[in-house]
């Protein structure tokens, strides 16, 4: 199951993690977001160990969604070694988020 990120253990479990991370920016009320969550689901299930891979609600958590300049949902961004190393705007297939994620392993 993918974490649950907040802007309090963002830090922690995103930018320090030793492992590539994909962080999924979502809203309850975003109809594209419901396209991507399973997806993501999906995906935490499939690199369990591999990656850290998480949902922030936008709504709950405007600290990061605003670090991070965030304007639209859903947004996926790919960290490596704390750093934004990709980013994806939109819902996409599934096989577009894998193709990013394996280029940071």
């Amino acid at each position: 199951m993918a974490i649950e990120l907040t802007d309090a253990n963002f830090e922690e479990l995103v930018l320090k993690s030793d492992k590539p991370a994909i962080v999924d920016l979502w809203a309850e009320w975003c109809g594209p977001c419901r396209m991507v969550g399973p997806l993501v689901e999906e995906m935490s299930k499939e690199y369990d160990g591999r990656a850290v891979i998480g949902k922030l609600d936008v709504d709950s958590n405007p600290g990061t969604t605003a670090k991070y300049g965030i304007r639209n949902i859903p947004t996926i961004l790919f960290f490596k070694n704390g750093e934004v190393a990709d980013k994806q705007v939109g819902a996409v297939p599934k096989s577009v988020l894998v193709a990013k994620l394996e280029k940071l392993l």
